[in-house]
């Protein structure tokens, strides 16, 4: 139980009908898990109008409402409380419900088109190798110490996140690490949230179904770094163009990373092969299990991150040796017959290139370089082509095939990148929209020593189609292939 008056605390309440001295029993947004003694905030989403539910959420037992605009009818046995923005409300409520669980622990926000999971990943491995208690909140799942928790989101709603944070305080957790998304920020899913540093990757067009433009996907993820406090730090790879945009505005402390520029913290690839290469970081050889230019990016981001939260630098060297990649990210499986299989999560045009670079810088080119990879419906259908585009220009033979066709025909969504085609490349490319007969004839037309890619759902245990997830895994089904012939 909490105070009403304690729980509205620095949420920007502009009004009140009611008493706030008295005791809140939950809080929700959704009226369906409302009960006796609630706190409801009405929120309006993307689909939903939490406005439309207050009068459900009273008869189930909530005796105070937050809201933007008052209801036409008042009821008498219950507390109003008006705010400019509820969802941002819902932030600080959440957080002050949950005790401020930021103050008592060291989190870090990740945020960036690429790179986002692996790097939160790898610094929740290396604080748990460096002997810490620690929490993880990313895409694949959530993780206090070394309890794994299953996620719905890349950055969950503000209630989930500050009761997760506050187990994580119970269960001894001194450091979290955090995907923050896009979507996460321009929600306010994160207001509230007091962050001990954010890191920035890189930015590509993505999301700009729901952004409506990159201007506005990157103003959404600018505004992250501007809302750190004075005694956070942000850090940027200085690589990226828009690594300085990160900056410009914060109050934290500034840092950079960096490989090809000048950055406070410099790496360099020395050796790269597809089982790990050789790293130069800040003067020093590292050999990480990790593979391709993207993940010396990854481990050089991990590094600075650990400087920057005053660890000794042995100590994380060392670990970073350790460290293994996430789940679903460059994943390498060999057959028997000599035949190679790299499942990546690559879903935008960047993403998809930098593995296909990666694999084209270590590989002979006397092999096959097949690659499989879709593009998700309902989402931007700009990239599309742009997909395609790279995959043909990268690969000796392509075969596009759906992803998550959720509410669209997976032939319209083929017909879409097909476009991208380079001209050239259009008899090395087949269209089989059953996924699972797509990496099939992949690994029929394969032979010792061709790799095959399977790109765009790397980790994810399920395929949507029309509003239904269906079970599937793309490792999975590759392996059963290996097994098999």
């Amino acid at each position: 139980m909490k105070k009403l008056q304690d729980i509205l605390y620095r949420s920007g309440i502009t009004e009140i009908i009611g008493s706030i001295d008295i005791d809140i029993s939950t809080i929700e947004f959704d009226s369906r898990k409302v009960i006796k003694g609630s706190l409801f905030i009405a929120v309006k989403g993307t689909q939903v109008d939490g406005h439309d539910y207050i009068e459900k959420a009273i008869s189930n037992g909530a005796i105070a409402i937050v809201c933007n605009v008052l209801p036409i009818n008042i009821n008498e046995s219950v507390t109003y409380a008006v705010s400019s923005n509820s969802a941002k409300a819902l932030g600080f409520i959440s957080a002050n419900f949950y005790d401020n669980p930021t103050e008592k622990i060291q989190l870090v926000g990740i945020t960036g088109t690429n790179g986002k999971t692996t790097i939160a990943s790898l610094l929740y491995q290396l604080f748990r190798d460096l002997g810490y208690g620690v929490g993880l909140i990313s895409t694949i799942h959530n993780i206090i110490n070394d309890n794994v928790i299953e996620s719905t989101h890349t950055t969950p709603d503000a209630i989930s996140l500050n009761n997760l944070l506050a187990t994580m305080v119970d269960e001894g957790c001194e450091y979290a690490f955090m995907e923050v998304s896009s979507h996460a920020v321009s929600q306010h899913r994160i207001a509230g949230i007091r962050f001990s540093g954010g890191l920035f990757t890189n930015i590509t067009h993505e999301h700009l179904d729901y952004h409506g433009s990159f201007k506005e996907y990157i103003k959404a993820k600018k505004s992250f770094f501007d809302s750190l406090p004075v005694n956070a730090f942000s850090l940027t790879n200085s690589d990226d163009k828009n690594g300085s945009v990160m900056l410009q505005n914060t109050k934290s402390s500034k840092y950079t990373y960096g490989i090809k520029s000048i950055a406070k913290f410099k790496g360099k690839i020395i050796e790269n092969g597809f089982e790990g290469m050789m790293l130069k970081i800040d003067g020093e050889d590292v050999y990480s299990l990790l593979p391709g230019n993207f993940n010396a990016y990854n481990l050089l981001a991990v590094y600075a991150t650990a400087m920057l939260l005053n660890q000794e630098k042995n100590e994380v060297l060392i670990s970073l040796s350790r460290l293994k990649g996430a789940e679903g990210r460059f994943d390498l499986i060999k057959s028997q017959n000599g035949i190679m299989a790299i499942i990546d999560y690559a879903h935008t045009p960047d993403a998809l290139e930098n593995v296909l670079k990666t694999i084209n810088s270590i590989r002979t080119q006397n092999e096959e370089l097949i690659t499989v990879v879709g593009a998700g419906g309902n989402r931007d259908k700009t990239k599309r082509p742009i997909m395609a585009n790279v995959a043909s220009l990268l690969s000796t033979r392509v075969i596009l095939t759906s992803d998550n066709p959720r509410n669209e025909d997976p032939t319209d969504i083929l017909n879409d990148m097909k476009i991208g085609i380079d001209p050239a490349k259009k008899n090395s490319t087949m269209l089989i929209t059953d996924r699972k007969e797509a990496i099939r004839t992949a690994f029929n037309i394969a032979r010792s020593g061709d790799m095959i890619l399977i790109a765009g759902k790397g980790h994810e245990k399920y395929q949507e189609i029309s509003g239904v997830r269906y079970p599937f895994d793309d490792k999975q089904v590759i392996t059963e292939l290996m097994e098999n012939n």
